[in-house]
């Protein structure tokens, strides 16, 4: 007799809500810096490491806001001397040739000098240095970038476990590249607890949650695989705490996609993240070297794309994203301050307090009272 299989429910960012808080503090009052290994960040936000959202110029223009943003070692800015050229060329391109295109960009070779220069152009704007890697590449890499003195490794894929099988005699080990490389090491991406906790004994630094969510990632729908981001950085924010009350040691989550809002950020935050990473908001700066498009890492990928170029549009500087003054009410700007003021009505001093606020079932919560809002009225 067969067992019968239930699905278990699952919550994104548009079904859940936070509840205000008992006691409520001056948003002016709150803290929303954090750390993750020795790297201090003002705010709790990461810029993906998306070609579109990462050259050292922009990586600088994050860091004068207060943000920390990842550069992909694997992208354009490591296979071509000028990548400019390259970034004009796959935003020029029509719709139904992009994929082609950008099969051809991404087929030129990286060369491994640019590592090296990537890093240090990074380091003369006065940012830190965060790098990405996927993990067949991150022995080859992760040394050279930090060499160079990149200052942090983040090691990245659609789905990362901490036991993999391949044809490889021997795969990526996470304790021998804490040996190898001395910096801290992010790794992701994971939805669920049972892996993020095997991931956190091997001794990284931090975990990425996410698979699919963002808006240039079309791996749900090539592949089906994916759980909600509000669930799965609760299961994986669970697994960080038992694992800081079993260990002592606390590594910090950041939730990675799907993320466009102040109130998104909010909700991320409060299901449990110490940060978060977007893509898509950082391509809409005037900034960002995708020229009003976003592009996905799985783009390229010779046989099965997992990404779409998204016409994402220029909607204004990194400050007025950041900090405001909002010049929309649809939420997409000013989202630090929309966290300050969540922080302020939930009563929470800083990123962990933030942790301890209610959320809510809500699927409700974007359409209640808001009939003349939505054009049904």
């Amino acid at each position: 007799m067969s067992n019968l299989r239930q699905l278990r429910r699952t919550y994104g960012f548009d079904e859940v809500a936070i509840a205000p808080g008992t006691v409520t503090v001056n948003p002016e009052m709150t803290d929303t810096s954090f750390k993750l290994g020795d790297v201090s960040i003002k705010i709790p936000i990461l810029g993906s490491a998306m070609d579109a959202v990462a050259n050292p110029y922009f990586i600088g223009k994050m860091h004068e806001q207060g943000a920390l943003s990842v550069m992909n070692l694997e992208g354009v800015q490591t296979r071509y001397d000028d990548p400019e050229g390259v970034l004009a060329e796959i935003a020029d391109t029509p719709n139904d040739m992009v994929t082609a295109v950008m099969q051809k960009v991404y087929s030129s070779p990286i060369k491994e000098a640019l590592i090296g220069r990537r890093v240090e152009e990074i380091k003369a704007t006065g940012s830190k240095c965060s790098v990405s890697v996927t993990p067949a590449f991150t022995k080859s890499y992760a040394p050279l970038a930090v060499e160079a003195g990149a200052d942090m490794i983040v090691v990245q894929s659609t789905v990362t476990t901490a036991r993999h099988s391949s044809n490889s005699i021997k795969g990526l080990q996470f304790p021998e590249l804490l040996e190898m490389v001395k910096v801290p090491i992010l790794v992701g991406n994971c939805v669920g607890y049972d892996v993020a906790t095997e991931i956190m004994e091997t001794g990284i630094h931090g975990i990425l949650i996410g698979v699919g969510p963002g808006a240039a990632c079309t791996t749900r729908e090539v592949t089906g695989v994916g759980i909600p981001q509000v669930t799965a950085t609760m299961d994986c924010a669970l697994a960080r705490d038992d694992f800081f009350q079993r260990t002592g040691k606390y590594i910090p989550i950041i939730t990675d996609g799907g993320i466009r809002t102040g109130g998104e950020l909010c909700k991320a935050i409060a299901s449990g993240a110490d940060a978060v990473m977007i893509g898509t908001p950082l391509a809409q700066s005037k900034e960002a070297p995708g020229q009003g498009f976003n592009w996905g890492m799985a783009s390229p990928h010779p046989a099965l794309p997992r990404g779409t170029r998204v016409n994402v549009g220029v909607k204004g500087t990194l400050k007025e994203l950041f900090y405001g003054p909002s010049s929309v009410s649809n939420g997409t700007q000013n989202l630090v301050g929309a966290l300050k003021a969540c922080m302020g009505m939930v009563g929470a001093l800083n990123i962990e307090d933030m942790h301890s606020a209610e959320v809510v079932v809500a699927p409700s919560i974007k359409t209640e009272g808001k009939h003349y809002q939505l054009g049904l009225e």
